[in-house]
């Protein structure tokens, strides 16, 4: 039987996260994969390949699950007497073949998990006709920038519902017994065959020349394997009913792809080719590093079957108590869900639920170990010489063997540095210690750059993402403290806070040009969201000066200001630092709003009321990018709240404040009035006083600039009707407002920041609002949405936000999703129209989903946007 207990106390034991989600969904394609001489990682591994040749770095599948170093994993595999190749991985179009770059072609759900991995369920959608693989690259190679990307139900492959619907779940017995089941719905009018099989493998970690250890799968019969592994030891994959066990080994098919035989016939690929063509490619002698249960089954009509499976350390394992067991966690998960959720709304919980589901099913195991990488295996031929001073070169100390939260395991299955830290303001709410152990690994030596620099993702560590750790640091603290009576984790603040300091100082040394707290960065996550490439590098001297890279610092100067207020509490060497990040934020904050001698100094606009990128020339002299996006809007993040009590118990800080009052009010006089305090006792820092602040959300709040029905839009509408271009030598650059995917190919692939809504940013304004609320209470007011006539508080105006994003998801007066689109069939079939996909971004007009159709990781942020 299923032991007693629930979710949260199984949190607090160890063992339970050994066996999790964490293969990922797409391996080919990636950098850690890439040793070709050219640094086209798209092209040395493809789809077509993956089948057929053996990883180095990790692995993929489907529904795919495996311990937390990733040496044993185990996925499906499906075959509907069809297709030209098992379906082992999901299908998708490189970054050169599709319209908007790369692009998953399948459809896959995430419903269900728990933060222990306890219990999941997913869900795959199958075709019952052949796979139209051809027809998906053939369209999107015709489709143009100015065309909506071709889907897999776009090809009215499921018009007659002639598929499966193929759920997948799993319930952990114990910490090492995990029980499978996967249920097979013939959703067509005729029954149907399909071949099913569950599929156990080997991460191969004996061809690289380190370690010759071979492990090995052998059948006990054709319903048991037995998995011999030195550090796993010894474990039993056991099948219920009629199943037929087929070995092959986890091992580059070389014959394949060179006209070379070493004798070997059981590759990777030898169970594809069996089952397909009855190739004699899997082991008779019943032994391999990969292996499969094949289940061949004929479905009737509206019905399902259910294939269960048993992965435990006993031989002797039954499956009495399969049943009992997942609907003791399915019970268990159901509890832990409610207790999240504040009303009975079942349509909100089901989004929420969802999107954890998705965050959860979205870990990977990430392994990188640059050095290696670089100078290639013992065992293996030498990467091409030009890898010494190419891509991620400069980043030899790099060594990452972790789980991971990915932004989506198929379309970015590497990290990004801002995205996690986006991921763990949610994730904090189910699984405290799992976020912290996030936000660290950034910071810890084999990953942050000995410069203090933190790696930004595979494509380029070197590369700058927003510096948002700091933020996200200080609200899982705060998270955390008020969840624990007050008593804050302060150990985890000082950890994190003294290698945030080395990271700043890195920004103040390397992206400030002329020293002027002025910054640069690069497009720091925004893509296409300017005139033209950001990390452009200009000739004469001339460079941008960016209101984001600006802003964003000023923001981590307060950050890191309250954290250093909050450790002065207990250490008064603190107070100094505080002091020190006051002094940094007054001088970003005078840069950025001077207007100087030649009135065109600061980022700010006087006449528009607005915030704008600038291109400094190499004679000094200035022009304004006068472009009306969340560029200019980023400043309102820099606003910290203090009590009396934060500024009255530090006298080194408090007498810092007091000396910039008196003897540079010139600079004191640009930002908030930190002496005055509120009717509450509070003081606000912020770069934005009254005017200003009011001046930006006149442009915010308004429908036809950026306020959309689904949040605040990454470019205003204005400039639908009135594009902004600048000519720089003989080139013309241009910009226009375009509510869904970009039309440049700025940055290639999928880089499409024109104009649509982006959860993360309007998380962070409605915490922006939420702050200065906290200052000015009810004496403040806006008119929200402008021109309506309607006054609210800012507290209102960010409640208004928050409903604005929700509506993405929660069901219209039609009972339509607007992320989900027109697709009639996605939107009110009952086998689709509550499986919710948490896209990337979002249309600005429409709020239909863009991009990446399972970037749960920030786009999760809507789950705490439900109930406010």
């Amino acid at each position: 039987m299923a032991k007693l207990g629930n979710e949260q106390e199984r949190l607090t034991q160890t063992g339970w996260k050994k066996w999790g989600p964490y293969v990922s969904d797409r391996q080919w394609g990636t950098v850690r994969e890439d040793y070709s001489a050219d640094g086209d990682a798209w092209s040395y591994i493809t789809h077509d390949m993956a089948r057929s040749k053996a990883y180095r770095w990790g692995e993929e599948g489907i529904a795919g699950i495996c311990d937390r170093e990733q040496q044993l994993c185990f996925a499906i595999a499906l075959w509907n007497k069809k297709d030209s190749i098992l379906k082992e991985r999901y299908f998708g179009l490189s970054n050169a073949e599709g319209n908007h770059g790369e692009d998953v072609k399948e459809l896959y759900y995430y419903l269900d998990n728990t933060p222990t991995h306890s219990y999941m369920k997913m869900l795959y959608k199958y075709p019952q006709q052949a796979f139209p693989y051809n027809q998906l690259l053939a369209e999107s190679n015709k489709r143009g920038l100015g065309e909506p990307e071709y889907e897999l139900m776009d090809t009215g492959i499921f018009n007659n519902d002639e598929y499966f619907d193929v759920f997948i779940e799993y319930a952990k017995q114990d910490t090492d017994d995990v029980l499978i089941k996967i249920t097979v719905n013939n959703r067509g009018k005729e029954e149907a065959a399909v071949n099913v099989l569950p599929t156990l493998w080997f991460r191969n970690t004996w061809d690289w020349g380190y370690d010759d250890a071979k492990p090995e799968l052998s059948a006990v019969n054709d319903n048991q394997i037995k998995i011999g592994h030195k550090t796993l030891g010894e474990l039993y994959l056991s099948a219920e009913g009629k199943a037929d066990a087929l070995f092959c080994g986890n091992e580059t098919n070389i014959k394949r792809f060179s006209n070379f035989d070493n004798g070997d016939r059981f590759y990777k690929d030898g169970i594809n080719d069996h089952i397909l063509y009855g190739s004699e490619t899997v082991n008779p002698g019943k032994t391999g590093t990969k292996a499969a249960f094949n289940y061949d089954l004929n479905i009737p009509a509206g019905q399902s079957i259910t294939v269960r499976l048993r992965l435990s350390e006993s031989a002797a394992d039954s499956f009495d108590g399969f049943d009992e067991t997942f609907t003791a966690r399915q019970k268990e998960a159901d509890e832990f869900y409610t207790s999240l959720q504040p009303s009975a709304n079942e349509d909100k919980g089901r989004i929420q639920r969802q999107a954890f589901a998705g965050m959860l099913w979205n870990k990977q195991f990430y392994y990188y170990n640059v050095h290696q990488w670089l100078n290639g295996d013992p065992a293996e031929p030498a990467p091409p010489s030009g890898r010494k001073t190419g891509r991620n070169s400069k980043w030899g100390h790099y060594n990452a063997c972790d789980i991971i939260s990915m932004p989506d395991k198929w379309e970015y299955p590497w990290f990004a540095a801002w995205d996690l830290a986006f991921h763990c303001i949610p994730l904090a709410t189910i699984d405290m210690a799992f976020a912290k152990r996030q936000l660290s690994l950034l910071l810890r030596d084999w990953y942050m750059h000995p410069n203090g620099q933190l790696p930004a993702y595979e494509w380029d560590f070197g590369d700058a993402n927003p510096p948002v750790h700091a933020m996200a640091t200080w609200k899982i603290y705060q998270l955390d403290k008020e969840t624990n009576g007050g008593k804050g984790d302060i150990f985890f603040l000082e950890r994190s806070f003294h290698k945030l300091m080395l990271n700043f100082t890195w920004w103040v040394n390397r992206k400030d040009e002329v020293g002027n707290n002025i910054f640069e960065g690069g497009f720091l996550g925004l893509d296409n969201i300017g005139v033209f490439d950001r990390n452009m590098r200009f000739s004469n001297g001339t460079h941008l000066e960016q209101a984001d890279g600006t802003s964003w610092m000023a923001m981590y100067s307060l950050n890191l200001l309250r954290i250093a207020t909050e450790l002065a509490e207990t250490n008064k060497a603190y107070e100094d630092i505080a002091s020190k990040y006051f002094e940094h934020f007054i001088y970003i904050a005078g840069a950025m709003a001077s207007l100087g001698a030649g009135g065109d100094d600061g980022l700010w606009d006087e006449a528009d009321g607005f915030f704008y990128d600038q291109l400094r020339f190499g004679d000094g002299s200035a022009q304004k990018m006068r472009v009306r996006s969340i560029v200019g809007l980023i400043p309102l993040f820099a606003a910290e709240v203090l009590d009396k009590s934060d500024i009255a118990n530090n006298s080194i800080f408090k007498g810092r404040m007091d000396w910039f009052t008196a003897n540079r009010p010139d600079l004191a006089h640009l930002v908030s009035r930190w002496n005055e305090e509120s009717k509450g006792g509070k003081h606000l820092i912020s770069l934005l006083r009254g005017h200003r602040m009011k001046a930006i959300l006149r442009y915010m709040l308004d429908e036809n600039e950026f306020l959309s029905p689904y949040g605040i839009r990454s470019l205003s509408k204005y400039h639908l009707d009135h594009p902004f271009s600048i000519k720089m030598g003989e080139n013309e650059f241009g910009i226009r407002y375009i509510p869904a995917e970009s039309d440049s190919r700025m940055f290639g692939g999928n880089s499409n920041w024109r104009g649509p809504v982006w959860v993360p940013i309007n998380y962070l304004i409605i915490q922006s609002l939420n702050n200065f609320y906290e200052y000015y209470g009810d004496d403040l007011t806006v008119e929200c949405p402008v021109g309506s006539g309607q006054m609210m508080n800012l507290k209102e105006a960010a409640n208004e936000i928050y409903r604005r994003v929700s509506n993405l998801f929660i069901r219209d007066e039609n009972g339509y999703r607007a992320a989900g689109g027109n697709n009639t069939k996605v939107q009110t079939d009952p086998n689709f129209k509550d499986h919710i996909l948490f896209y990337e971004y979002f249309d600005g007009d429409t709020g239909k989903g863009l991009g990446a159709a399972h970037q749960t990781g920030w786009t999760g942020l809507v789950a705490n946007c439900l109930y406010h």
